[in-house]
């Protein structure tokens, strides 16, 4: 494929600008850990709230929804529009609280909640944890859709997409911090919705594929347009529906859609102005990345299979590219080989504005948990801020080599997300309750973590998943490995919660008194505290979760409808979209009463 002047000279320009903006905030934020990566905590909910939509728009999403779509169809997709329900419960519930805290990054939550030698232990293994293993991972991921893109669209080696896009992206990231992050954000928003728009309108009208409703005809496509899994169809309404929606979204811990908040998205929710402005900013991601963004993708990887209807006619059409990394997560990438010239150096610039932004997010987060969670409370307690600034330039390099080799190994998006879904089963529980139920301690934490994560290796490693969830002769239905891990690690951590000793009375009275979270779960802590005149209830309102909740629930109801209706406009049926069209209207008057009663809680 051959690029024009015009494609190479509106990917050199975005790469200048991203650049430059990285050199433009470098000095200040150098100045603090604090401005390196919190940015002083001043930034406004909309500035945060495309960055988190910008972060998550990363290369490999579109390789996921491709291959989800291509395998199972549309309604493959509720692997992860499942975690609206875990979005919507973090704006409505939890975004207060985790400004409230106050805290650098979410691990230093632990020490807040918890005490001693455990909260301790706690905080600093999860800083390597999360921000060093599970970053990594997921850094491999976006870096191996990269990988893909640059091999069939630009004729790349592997290893010559991973120096020229890591190189480039690990200066600016190390330079910028997290305000050239969040500023570069704002850029590459509009830049990777442009792209994917303009692409998904393009590639849907080409000779080859013949428009949306001869889409809709074709034999590849019909059984794949369905937004929900086939009923008649068990064990697909069991995977692709119930388990997601019963299961996964509160069970599961995975990055961008941690149930209770944490990660990335805490590390904005932490850097907003206040309270009110966390909250808009994980709104107004929540529409964008469920509600709007993912049709293009579902557009593209549709007309695809009217292109490329089988793995082998990528192949053919491909030769170049090594069978190592063949897959249907391809065929997105092929099918922006047919872009015309001006178009295919847009949708280029947004793959690579998608590429650093995700990674830019991930090696700022993953960097600040080093810092903060693991240099700073292990190595050096007294050091300065300076020092804290160079050793998370130093981790932002590190997380990147680490990452471009682990791509390297890699085969295939969508083998990595369902192994992080297995590695976080059961642990989602315990980050929703620690807010609001006493009796959870440090135990319970660090049981569930290595619980989950022994059994999702012995699961993939040893034939123990084959005896389980063989469909012929298994123990356990094939779908059940999720909800296993989640039972086997819910038991373990519940056990240890009640065997070990709770928190002091101390710990969780200093907790309470900053977070003020009320509800049931702290009465006993809350009467213990009255009858040693300690006061530790700073007012009297009403406990506003009920009223949380209610919002999540109309945010749910929302997004989802305005998804749907989305998607029936597409199809072109009508009478469904207006349907769906009117519920989103009123669920929308519903959530605006809901949230203007709201306000009094938070402010």
């Amino acid at each position: 494929m051959e690029l024009s002047t015009l494609d190479y000279s509106l990917i050199i320009v975005f790469f200048a600008i991203v650049l430059g903006i990285g050199i433009y905030v470098s000095k200040k934020s150098g100045k603090s850990s604090s401005e390196y990566f919190l940015s002083g905590r001043t930034m406004p909910w909309w500035l945060l709230g495309l960055s988190m939509v910008a972060t998550t728009f990363s290369t490999d999403t579109p390789n996921l929804v491709t291959d989800l779509v291509r395998t199972n169809g549309v309604s493959g997709n509720w692997g992860w529009w499942c975690f609206l329900l875990t979005g919507m419960l973090t704006v409505f519930v939890y975004a207060k609280l985790w400004r409230k805290s106050n805290v650098k990054t979410d691990l230093e939550f632990y020490e807040l909640r918890y005490g001693g030698k455990a909260a301790s232990f706690l905080r600093k293994f999860r800083a390597i944890y999360l921000g060093v293993f599970f970053n990594v991972i997921t850094m491999a991921s976006v870096t191996l859709a990269a990988i893909k893109i640059g091999g069939v669209m630009l004729g790349l080696e592997p290893w010559e997409t991973v120096v020229a896009g890591g190189l480039i992206t690990v200066i600016f990231s190390a330079l910028g911090g997290f305000k050239g992050v969040v500023y570069s954000d704002f850029l590459l928003f509009f830049v990777a919705m442009a792209g994917a728009i303009g692409a998904a309108y393009y590639l849907v009208n080409i000779p080859e594929v013949g428009g949306i409703q001869a889409i809709m005809e074709n034999e590849n496509v019909k059984d794949k347009l369905s937004i929900l899994p086939d009923f008649s169809n068990k064990k697909a309404l069991i995977t692709m529906l119930v388990i997601p929606l019963a299961v996964q979204w509160w069970s599961s811990w995975y990055p961008g859609g941690e149930p209770g908040g944490g990660g990335y998205i805490a590390q904005r929710m932490l850097a907003a102005k206040n309270e009110n402005h966390a909250i808009g900013a994980t709104f107004f991601f929540n529409i964008m990345h469920y509600a709007l963004r993912p049709w293009p993708w579902i557009l593209v990887a549709l007309a695809s299979l009217v292109v490329y209807p089988d793995i082998a006619s990528i192949q053919q059409a491909f030769p170049n590219v090594v069978e190592s990394k063949l897959g249907q997560d391809l065929a997105y990438s092929a099918m922006l080989t047919k872009l015309p010239s001006g178009l295919l150096g847009l949708v280029l610039a947004s793959l690579v504005a998608a590429y650093m932004s995700t990674i830019s997010t991930q090696l700022n987060w993953g960097s600040s948990y080093i810092v903060y969670d693991f240099y700073k409370q292990q190595i050096n307690p007294n050091a300065t801020e300076k020092q804290m600034v160079n050793v998370g330039r130093l981790s932002t390099v590190v997380l990147m080599v680490l990452s471009a080799f682990l791509a390297l190994a890699l085969q295939n998006a969508m083998g990595v997300f369902n192994l992080l879904l297995s590695f976080g089963a059961g642990t989602g529980l315990i980050f929703i309750l620690r807010w609001f139920w006493w009796r959870i301690n440090a135990w319970s934490e660090i049981t569930a973590m290595f619980s989950s994560g022994i059994l999702a290796i012995l699961l993939e490693t040893t034939s123990l998943k084959e005896i389980l969830f063989n469909p012929e002769n298994g123990v356990f239905p094939e779908w059940g490995e999720l909800p296993f891990i989640m039972v086997i690690t819910t038991i373990i951590w519940l056990t240890a919660t009640f065997v070990t000793q709770p928190e002091t009375k101390d710990v969780l009275r200093s907790f309470y008194q900053k977070i003020q979270p009320g509800g049931p779960g702290w009465a006993k802590i809350i009467e213990e505290a009255k009858q040693d005149n300690v006061e530790i209830v700073a007012n009297d309102q009403k406990w506003s979760v009920p009223s949380g909740i209610k919002a999540m629930l109309l945010g749910v109801v929302l997004i989802y409808t305005i998804m749907f209706a989305t998607g029936y406009w597409i199809y072109g049926e009508t009478n469904l979209a207006l349907t769906l069209t009117g519920v989103a209207a009123i669920s929308a008057f519903l959530l605006i009463r809901a949230w203007n009663k709201m306000k009094d809680h938070i402010l």
